[in-house]
């Protein structure tokens, strides 16, 4: 028996790359499957039926999965999505908002299009399917409900020519904790996957960059090994863990740091220009320190074959 077994998931985008592995490693784990995807490029246009396609291989597995196209960046869509499952499996129970696209630009050269649609695929398209999930989850009282939503290092650290989607990624961060606080209450945890995989979005930043993309290392790095992780935060081994941010790449999980003071001064009135010159290098020189500190203390371990805590 599977970890998902008896369990209902909607996965957006997943009709190829990270939204595919995660759709069908749900399925082989005993869950059933609302594959969506609009089957666009990667800037979001066109439409094609891949959708389908992941439906119908999960199916042939002997697992049970129906195709969703309709796009979910828009209230009906996000609707449709939920109405899907419901009506095809008789409930939800684990939303994944994995569904975006890239247009990047640097800002001088960004045109208003091309920031409306990356905030409206990824931002809104979030909002659109966790809205009538989370409503559901609190009339139905459905228990033990997950969404796992998907931020980027782009917007958590930042990356050069990105502003539209880091904007939207940063955004999704903070949307999860706030979700995360609301829907406590109901027993649904929220947390968000910080993914670094080779996909048909990520690939082509490498070759601009001059790099080459082999098949070794397609399987070294692709979207195949961020699956697991969004399985475990699907599954009841993870029914304590919310409002995090888990980085996954090739062979590494990491938990994130969440924004937090790490040095202040208080004052009984307002500062003076003076003491602000005097205060401020204080505090960022504990910034340094501490930034140093987290550097040092998120570095991998390596986990040796075969090792386990009980060893």
């Amino acid at each position: 028996m599977g970890v998902l077994e008896g369990k209902v998931a909607a996965v957006t985008g997943a009709g190829r790359g990270i939204g595919r592995e995660i759709a069908i490693m749900f399925a082989q784990e005993g869950a059933k499957v609302v594959v969506n995807d609009l089957g666009g490029e990667t800037d979001g246009s066109g439409r094609g039926g891949i959708a389908e396609e992941v439906a119908q291989e999960i199916i042939a597995h002997r697992g049970e999965a129906v195709p969703h196209g309709d796009d979910i960046a828009t209230v009906a869509g996000g609707q449709s999505l939920l109405d899907t499952a419901i009506d095809s499996f008789g409930g939800l129970d684990i939303l994944v908002n994995n569904a975006g696209i890239l247009r990047d630009r640097t800002l001088f050269n960004m045109e208003e299009e091309d920031w409306d649609e990356v905030i409206r695929v990824h931002m809104k398209g979030h909002y659109c399917c966790s809205r009538p999930f989370a409503r559901y989850v609190r009339e139905s009282g459905r228990h033990h409900c997950r969404i796992i939503n998907f931020s980027s290092v782009s917007g958590l650290f930042g990356n050069f020519g990105q502003s539209n989607y880091g904007a939207a990624k940063a955004g999704i961060a903070g949307f999860s904790r706030v979700l995360a606080l609301e829907l406590a209450k109901y027993g649904c945890t929220v947390n968000t996957i910080s993914p670094a995989a080779l996909t048909r979005m990520t690939i082509p930043l490498r070759e601009r960059r001059g790099e080459t993309v082999s098949d070794q290392d397609l399987i070294d790095n692709g979207p195949q090994h961020i699956a697991p992780v969004a399985t475990w935060l699907a599954s009841e081994a993870a029914s304590h863990v919310t409002s995090q941010i888990i980085h996954v790449a090739h062979g590494l999980v990491g938990i994130m740091q969440q924004p937090a003071i790490v040095k202040s001064f208080q004052h009984e009135r307002a500062w003076t220009l003076d003491e602000l010159d005097e205060y401020m290098p204080k505090l960022l020189q504990a910034k340094k320190r501490h930034d140093a500190q987290v550097a040092d203390a998120g570095k991998p371990e390596m986990i040796k074959e075969g090792w386990s805590s009980e060893n």
